[in-house]
């Protein structure tokens, strides 16, 4: 027997192929997964692609400035740890009066260095910015006339300040967010 479909509402239409859409975008970024540096790689040659733009167009650099200030906050995120130790300590002072910290002694508990913003969201969001930053430098409204320099010394002053103050965190709570010059423990040969 044939199963005839019934006649679908135009909003129904839609929805299904929205769906199927964002089913072949979330397979696309799935299997995109494990190249890290490919995906990094794609992602800076696209960020240089819009600097080019930005550059050739002499224009739309508002637009870079807000680019940029996102970026550096993704970036920010992507040092920080899920559970900030100081707030912990806050949370651990109300509680019971005294001051709590990270594990320093071989007796108290391992927590593992879980990021505030995992990498793989972290390249998604910059490389979705980058693309609607990309995208906004092609409209004239977007095109608001400020002089560059200033924008440049901002992001910079920004930039360094608000590295400073996370760098004060790092050292003051013990964490490192890389993995490089870590002590590595695997299996050694014993002869």
């Amino acid at each position: 027997m044939d199963n005839v479909e019934p006649e679908q509402t135009p909003f129904a239409a839609v929805t299904a192929q929205t769906s199927k859409i964002q089913r072949q975008y979330q397979a696309l970024l799935d299997q995109s997964t494990p190249f890290v540096l490919y995906r990094w790689v794609g992602t800076g040659v696209f960020l240089g692609v819009f600097f080019l733009r930005i550059l050739l167009a002499q224009g739309w650099y508002i637009v870079a400035y807000a680019l940029g200030i996102y970026l550096l906050n993704l970036f920010l995120a992507f040092l920080q740890p899920k559970f900030d130790p100081s707030n912990d300590m806050l949370d651990n002072e109300m509680e019971d009066g005294s001051a709590g910290g990270l594990p320093t002694k071989q007796d108290e508990e391992f927590r593992p260095f879980i990021r505030r913003l995992p990498e793989f969201k972290f390249w998604h969001e910059a490389t979705r910015a980058i693309a609607i930053a990309f995208t906004c430098s092609w409209f004239e409204v977007f095109n608001v006339p400020v002089f560059w320099p200033v924008l440049v010394m901002y992001w910079i002053i920004l930039f360094v300040l608000t590295m400073r103050k996370q760098i004060q965190h790092m050292i003051k709570y013990r964490y490192v967010p890389f993995s490089f010059g870590k002590a590595r423990y695997g299996k050694s040969s014993t002869s």
